[in-house]
């Protein structure tokens, strides 16, 4: 019996020939990620602990992304920490504002991550790296700690489900849209501790940003990591960002999997995903005339260049409604210089949104975008929580970056056809 693309990444990190799911592994690290919120807590702990120095300073990335630029005295504070810990121990990959940008955005484009990885990282969202082949997840600060010092962590391999899509994608179709019809299919709890593995030719055609927004939201099925197996597309990516070497792993033909779920693209349209649960998703065109106060374009899952571009279609030319706010958030400050070189920042600015520096802060109600009682947001991010993005009568509906344009423009939920026909 053969082994899937995760089964092969673990037992080549553990050092062995093969490992089956459910096995405890031990598992050495290429990369470990921390951010602003978590990290400062594991650099307590690895001070408490004891030790002296982390065990490779290459291989840590310390992002301070969630509150920063500080919008207080505590996150200030936080950022402090992971500033004077990182001079201390000579951390080279650490972001300071300016440099710095959303932490799952950035690592990819600096060729941090590359294929055949091990990457762990505490933040949920860790798992968008499997889009570049890359086996990776979200742990806590108390394991980001003891790998800080030890450059391991353990794992339980996990059974996999793979998911085929198949036929052509329909127009204003993206990464986003698939994710949420998948979550919408099968559940937040559908892919409990199971690795995630997308594949089929929709998948194929699909550039990078799509592909690390389909795996940046796995998580929301509850699976341990999502991946997509190297190719073209990934190669091509990597080509001009890797600065080492690293190895592609693709499932074996007879590797096992717990199931395998097809999905037809000919029959899927955008999605939205309403409150309170990124599993409560309609096609849009069943959404209704609901009226909406802020738009958020950005976040980790769609704050890229190919989400500015598909914003900057339905905006171009347009204004957005007078009632609403819409605020846009460039994930990197590479990916800013490219929107504004592009033209794309003048399209926002003319159609009065706001464009920020880099941030996380609206998508966990830190900063920079909360809501008030009774307001409707429709974000581009990942999770629409109770109380997610401000005051828990507040309510999200998650959505593409051209829906969620579309819906700046009309001033409440609507397609990218009701603005730019077909």
């Amino acid at each position: 019996m053969g082994m899937t693309i995760t089964e092969k990444i673990l037992a080549s990190h553990a050092d062995k020939k093969k490992v089956q799911p459910g096995e405890i592994v031990n598992c050495k690290t290429d990369i470990l990620l921390g951010n602003d919120i978590t990290a400062p807590i594991s650099i307590n702990l690895f001070e408490k602990s004891g030790a002296k120095k982390v065990f490779d300073r290459n291989k840590i990335v310390f992002v301070p992304d969630h509150f920063a630029p500080n919008k207080d005295i505590e996150s200030a504070t936080q950022c402090k920490k992971l500033r004077d810990f990182s001079l201390k121990h000579r951390i080279t990959n650490y972001f300071e504002v300016g440099r710095m940008g959303i932490e799952h955005a950035l690592l990819p484009e600096k060729g941090i991550v590359l294929p055949g990885d091990l990457v762990i990282g505490a933040d949920s969202h860790t798992c968008t790296y499997g889009a570049l082949g890359a086996f990776s997840t979200g742990i806590g600060s108390t394991d980001l700690a003891a790998a800080m010092i030890i450059g391991k962590v353990w794992l339980k391999v996990p059974q996999t489900i793979k998911f085929i899509f198949f036929g052509k994608l329909n127009k204003w179709v993206s990464g986003k849209d698939l994710i949420l019809y998948t979550i919408g299919k099968i559940g937040v709890d559908g892919a409990n501790y199971r690795a995630m593995e997308f594949c089929g030719e929709a998948i194929k055609s699909l550039n990078m940003d799509n592909r690390l927004t389909i795996c940046n939201m796995a998580i929301e099925a509850g699976a341990k990591n999502g991946i997509i197996a190297p190719d073209a597309e990934t190669l091509r990516y990597v080509k001009k960002r890797a600065k080492r070497k690293y190895k592609i792993y693709n499932s074996d033909k007879d590797a096992s999997c717990e199931e395998i779920l097809e999905f037809n693209c000919t029959k899927i349209e955008p999605q939205v995903a309403f409150p309170h649960s990124p599993e409560n998703t309609k096609p849009v065109s069943e959404a209704g005339k609901i009226k909406i106060d802020q738009v958020i374009i950005g976040s980790c899952t769609n704050g890229r260049i190919t989400d500015l571009i598909e914003a900057a279609k339905i905006l171009k030319g347009k204004k957005v409604n007078p009632n609403v706010r819409l605020l846009i958030f460039p994930a990197t400050q590479e990916i800013y210089k490219e929107a504004m070189k592009m033209g794309i920042i003048d399209i926002f600015i003319d159609a009065e949104a706001v464009v920020s520096t880099p941030t996380c802060g609206p998508c966990l109600g830190g900063h920079m975008g909360i809501l008030a009682e009774g307001e409707r947001a429709v974000a581009t991010t990942n999770r629409n929580f109770v109380g997610r993005m401000g005051h828990v009568k507040s309510e999200i509906y998650l959505a593409s970056p051209a829906v969620a344009a579309a819906s700046a423009v009309k001033g409440r939920i609507a397609s990218p056809e009701e603005v730019v026909g077909k």
